[in-house]
């Protein structure tokens, strides 16, 4: 096993001295944590050669010191230790303590195919210039599905598309106006001097503005294409526009493909084409039920829409899998506004007049409130589970607000666990973590030769950094990751859900009464053998030597 390997790895290092071979025997002082320092490996703390040449062949010795511990550190079945069909935990739950499962439509029960982004790219092309009378020019623009990635946020005002991390700073190298990187300096500057957004000024609680809007949901991929391609235009044609009206024009012809049903059309007309994993869909939902499981569903998308896709997954029974069916229920404010009454459909989806003082199983119901949802059926609490796509429409209020334990659909996580399982970026993330450690720890060396090497090493750093943002996505880089830093998407996810996982079909990996039990994840006062310091030699807990089995 790969982890074997690390800890065994690990243990030869710390049992050596810090270098490859056997631990020399010495009576010269150690350094505070260090042990002796090894023959080619001196501590970073001990006298270091006092001459400015002897400082950089020191400097430059510990490098290649480093350099030979990480390739030991990582044996060739290092890779592909992560499970992209696993579920992740943010929070310690239990399924045996779950009664009640609760899903969303799209792209939670129904997950569809990329092959659906151009066509929505494409028909609000056309919405905007037949209705909006933008410049016929904008068709010439092919929808890029490599563009733009899921959570990036949008300042209208400025027209800039851009990543932000946990800590509403800026991801230099990630903001875009229209179709080009906008330089760091100009970022810095359009923000008066600082990489950081006051998100709590220009956007609310679900990410749409003022000022600031976040996309969230998988369906905002081709809107962010469609925005950047139409400023594109305009800026390349020196066409004066408002930035606001132009985000507007975008956001509602994007709607409108959804409004006027065009999507719903699409999918319809062909589901073998845009339906991903029906049969894995029926699967959980079976066995849920076959385990004595109560299931509901509340979607904002029309009966006569998930009828047809959940026909084509299901089957024409399917409705008896669930004991409540809620439609067009207008989420995010169904969790929160309590006016709107439950209206019951009938067989052909028209709506009935009869008051609403139970909710049936197998029945259909539209609008409605959580408040209502929640008296109606008394289903409170942890025992409920309910599974969405977006975190703010689908999470956050449940968790937040009533306690609902809650998983988050992100079908990015499947790529992106096969990205982190090749040998490129293990190696590359490796390597730039224990260089990083080497910086920090060899600052203390200020001479003219010394800040040579470590300027070398900086840039070094920052190639490394690119690289690996580079294998998630050129422009914008990894949904989770801000170099170091998780993404204000990340921060979000962990905040609003108890567990997320690349697709429904992934609970079907484990028992029905499994507990899910997340990694303890060390803070940065408690890391006892972080890579950085395994690779600098300079590690200042007692009892490490003791520990190196946790690797």
């Amino acid at each position: 096993m790969a982890g074997v390997g690390l800890r065994a790895a690990a243990r030869r290092w710390l049992l050596c001295g810090g270098h490859g071979g056997p631990r020399a025997s010495s009576s010269s002082p150690s350094c505070p944590g260090c042990g002796p320092p090894g023959p080619s490996a001196p501590c970073p703390s001990a006298p270091a050669p006092a001459g400015g040449a002897d400082l950089s062949a020191h400097l430059w010795a510990r490098y290649q010191d480093m350099r030979r511990l990480v390739h030991d550190l990582l044996p060739p079945e290092v890779c592909s230790l992560l499970n992209p069909a696993a579920i992740y935990a943010n929070n310690e739950i239990s399924l045996r303590d779950v009664e009640v499962y609760g899903f969303d439509y799209d792209y939670t029960l129904a997950q569809y195919a990329d092959t659906l982004h151009p066509e929505i790219f494409s028909a609000a092309c056309d919405i905007l210039i037949e209705h909006y009378k933008y410049p016929e020019g904008i068709r010439k623009y092919d929808y890029n599905p490599s563009f733009a990635i899921r959570g990036l946020h949008y300042d209208i005002p400025k027209s800039l598309l851009m990543k932000i991390d946990a800590y509403h700073y800026v991801q230099l190298g990630t903001a875009y106006r229209g179709l080009q990187p906008v330089p760091d300096e100009e970022v810095i500057e359009l923000y008066g001097g600082t990489q950081h957004i006051p998100l709590y000024q220009t956007s609310g609680f679900y990410g749409k503005g003022p000022s600031i809007k976040q996309f969230m949901d998988i369906f905002s991929l081709p809107e962010m294409a469609l925005l950047s391609c139409v400023v594109d235009y305009f800026l390349g044609h020196g066409l004066e526009f408002d930035q606001a009206h132009l985000y507007k024009d975008v956001t509602d012809a994007i709607r409108d493909v959804h409004v006027k049903g065009l999507m719903y059309q699409w999918i319809e007309q062909d589901m073998e084409k845009y339906i991903l994993r029906g049969d894995e869909t029926f699967a959980v939902l079976s066995r849920l039920v076959a385990h004595g499981k109560q299931l509901f569903l509340i979607t904002n998308s029309p009966f006569s829409f998930v009828d047809k896709g959940m026909r084509h997954m299901v089957g024409p029974d399917w409705r008896q899998l669930f004991d409540v069916i809620i439609v067009q229920a207008d989420k995010p404010s169904f969790f929160t506004d309590r006016r709107k009454p439950f209206r019951k459909l009938d067989e052909k989806g028209s709506l009935q007049w009869d008051r609403i003082t139970r909710l049936e199983k197998g029945k259909i119901y539209r609008q409605g409130n959580l408040f209502d949802f929640l008296r109606l059926t008394e289903w409170r609490g942890p025992r409920v589970l309910y599974f969405g796509d977006h975190l703010y429409s689908d999470l956050a209020d449940l968790m937040l607000r009533h306690g609902w334990r809650t998983g988050a659909i992100i079908p990015e996580l499947e790529r992106e666990i096969r990205i982190i399982n090749t040998e490129q970026y293990m190696h590359s993330l490796t390597w730039q973590q224990a260089l990083t450690g080497l910086l920090e720890r060899m600052q203390t060396y200020q001479d003219a030769e010394s800040r040579q090497v470590l300027a070398a090493w900086m840039k070094e750093r920052q190639e490394l950094r690119c690289i690996t943002k580079a294998l998630f996505n050129a422009q914008f880089g990894s949904i989770f990751r801000t170099f170091h830093n998780p993404t204000y998407f990340s921060r979000r996810l962990v905040r609003f859900s108890d567990l997320y996982m690349a697709s429904l079909s992934c609970l079907l990996n484990y028992r029905v009464d499994f507990t899910f039990y997340p990694r303890r994840t060390p803070l940065q006062h408690e890391a006892p053998l972080w890579m950085d310091q395994l690779c600098t030699g300079c590690m200042k807990t007692p009892f490490l030597g003791d520990m190196a089995h946790i690797r």
